[in-house]
């Protein structure tokens, strides 16, 4: 992308969608409402979490991992069946940007920077990002921090990155920087005042939440001294969190006495976290030798949990294409855990890598039928199916898509490959219309309209055939005028 980065972009986005920084002198809150329907129309507050989904996607800025995307919202769901608002519709992102922050928005959307996960040392300290996130939702500061929200809307925002985004791509780069500053002129009415206040009741809350969902309750305060340090050190002044969310003193030496009386409600006693968190630094590194160096020093050094360490190595060296390398170091936890699930899974990747397909498909088959809806599972088991253009293998992973996709309609990569998939079996139908839904889930509402159209021109539908896509046609069109309506 020419004349904008990424980096550049996201922090449009956050500052349009989330919760920036304003002035910390007033203390009180107006009353302007006590939910976030007063923020967008009930229309936009319904819809925005899967606006927002689908244009983060469309700039690939999302970690869409089922590994790592399922960690985190288990984490975010938990913490809210403990908040005041068990019922609330929530959205738990984890965005592909290596900078230090985390971000609430309406309708629930909470999103995590990638380089927020990486700093942290264990999972208590990202829940208590997550929690503090969540309570600036339930006690209602976004809503009560809006002025003037009538005055710009939904489409506004979006249409002013998708503006910059256009010039940036067609080079335009003053273009684009005058259309960030503009945007920015819109944020400025999305601003929530972080007084000390509301950071000091989302501590509270979130300390809360912590406590009664088996979370470390000091992980929250270890995190921002942490935080704190690592901005001493790195002498550029504070990470984004901080300047969103910014810390005091008292505010640290408050949630920690807070943290310090608070009961766990039955202490979580899991490892998950280290092998999420390696597997992120995996994906997220453009140098999989160098991270696997990363590894091998925290290895020797004993830093963190041996065997996440080891786990990560060797998806680095996956990565790296050292496969000899890869299966020594994978041995050791083989011989400790055989019938562990995540390293059953990253055996049949190294079979995978190394040619021996059948192998890698017979252990996959195994964890499927052992563990039948695991996310995880039944994506690495569809994409090694669909490797080699096999008309078996591809009739088998397309009746595990659709039955996926039934549960998870909203996966990019699992309806892509389920018209890969059908397209192999001569289902053209269903191909068309599998291609159809992923235009959709990328942004391209029109393309979808016109992929569908194309396909009611075949004679050969069958009478349900044509009653399911001119269902979906009729949707689309009426979701297409919507955007249209808000636009002018």
């Amino acid at each position: 992308m020419k004349g904008i980065s990424h980096k550049l972009l996201l922090t449009l986005i956050i500052a349009l969608f989330a919760l920036p920084v304003a002035s910390q002198d007033r203390v009180m809150l107006p009353d302007m409402g006590s939910t976030s329907t007063r923020v967008l129309s009930p229309e936009q507050e319904r819809t925005f979490a899967r606006d927002f989904e689908r244009f983060m996607r469309a700039h690939n800025l999302l970690i869409e991992d089922p590994l790592i995307r399922s960690y985190f919202e288990d984490m975010g769901f938990r913490l809210v069946a403990n908040s005041s608002r068990p019922n609330a519709e929530f959205h738990f992102f984890v965005i592909r940007e290596p900078s230090i922050n985390a971000f609430a928005s309406v309708s629930g959307v909470i999103g995590l920077h990638a380089g927020l996960i990486l700093m942290a040392h264990d999972e208590s300290e990202v829940a208590g990002v997550v929690a503090h996130e969540i309570a600036h939702v339930t006690q209602d500061h976004l809503a009560r921090g809006l002025e003037n929200q009538q005055q710009v809307s939904l489409p506004a925002m979006l249409a002013a990155m998708g503006l910059a985004v256009a010039a940036a791509a067609a080079g335009a780069g003053d273009a684009s920087q005058a259309i960030l500053v503009s945007g920015m002129g819109l944020a400025s009415q999305l601003q929530i005042n972080h007084t000390r206040q509301a950071e000091a009741e989302a501590d509270r809350v979130g300390i809360g939440l912590m406590g009664r969902s088996g979370y470390d309750p000091e992980g929250m305060t270890r995190f921002f001294e942490r935080l704190n340090v690592h901005s001493r050190a790195m002498g550029q002044g504070p990470p984004e969190y901080l300047r969103t969310h910014p810390l005091t003193v008292n505010r640290i030496a408050e949630a920690r006495n807070r943290a310090e009386r608070m009961t766990v409600q039955n202490p979580r006693e899991d490892d998950e976290f280290h092998f999420v968190q390696s597997r992120l630094r995996v994906m997220m590194s453009e140098h999989p030798d160098n991270t696997a160096e990363w590894f091998r020093l925290r290895l020797e050094n004993q830093e963190r949990p041996a065997e996440a360490m080891r786990y990560g190595l060797v998806m680095s060296l996956i990565e790296g294409r050292h496969l000899d390398a890869a299966e020594e170091a994978i041995a050791p936890l083989l011989e400790a855990d055989p019938k562990r699930q995540i390293y059953r899974m990253l055996l049949a990747e190294l079979r995978h890598q190394q040619d021996r397909r059948d192998e890698s498909l017979d252990i996959l088959a195994k964890l499927y039928s052992e563990f039948p809806g695991n996310r995880a599972i039944t994506t690495q088991y569809a994409n090694t199916l669909m490797h080699e253009k096999n008309p078996e293998h591809a009739r088998l992973a397309m009746d595990i898509l659709r039955r996926h996709l039934r549960r998870f309609p909203q996966d990019l990569h699992m309806t892509e490959l389920l018209a890969r998939a059908a397209d192999r079996v001569g289902d053209n139908v269903r191909a068309a219309e599998a291609l159809a839904d992923s235009y959709y889930m990328r942004g391209g509402i029109k393309e979808a309209i016109e992929q569908l159209e194309r396909v009611t021109k075949r004679e050969d539908l069958d009478y349900y055939q044509r009653s399911r896509i001119n269902a979906r046609l009729a949707d689309l069109r009426s979701e297409h005028m919507r955007m249209a309506r808000q636009e002018r």
